[in-house]
């Protein structure tokens, strides 16, 4: 069950803030992947969960304000919240269970990289905002 629009305003805005675009149908998720079949893509799955709130949200954030290559595209939906738009987004990486929340990263469409919650929960931002950047060194342009 979504929880109210005005508790999550503020995690939904700590990615928009960054220059991810939010995508809140399964038919905005659709529209962006075929958008950017090219170039690094950056997929964050958010949650409300609280490893979301004080590991991921500030290591992608950290991350891209780092000297890592930057994705070319940084795209988000709100697992729990945006129920289609994150079922949708799954299909594209349909072989791995889902979780949240979780990162993904696509190079010209395929699937690169992927750092699931067993890999956020429990460590620092900093640590994953390393493995973060790590990958974007690996697979960017």
């Amino acid at each position: 069950m979504p929880y109210s629009p005005l508790l999550v305003k503020p995690m939904r805005e700590e990615l928009t803030s960054v220059g991810f675009v939010e995508l809140l149908t399964a038919a905005d998720v659709d529209r962006a992947m075929k958008d950017v079949a090219t170039g690094v893509t950056l997929v964050a799955i958010n949650s409300v969960t609280g490893c979301a709130a004080a590991i991921a949200r500030p290591a992608v954030r950290r991350a891209l304000s780092g000297d890592a290559k930057r994705p070319d595209w940084l795209l988000t939906v709100f697992d729990e919240q945006d129920i289609d738009a994150t079922a949708q987004m799954r299909s594209y990486f349909a072989d791995i269970p889902p979780s949240h929340p979780s990162f993904v990263l696509f190079k010209d469409g395929e699937l690169v990289h992927f750092v699931p919650r067993h890999r956020i929960e429990g460590r620092d931002a900093e640590s994953v905002a390393a493995d973060l950047e790590a990958a974007f060194n690996e697979h960017g342009q």
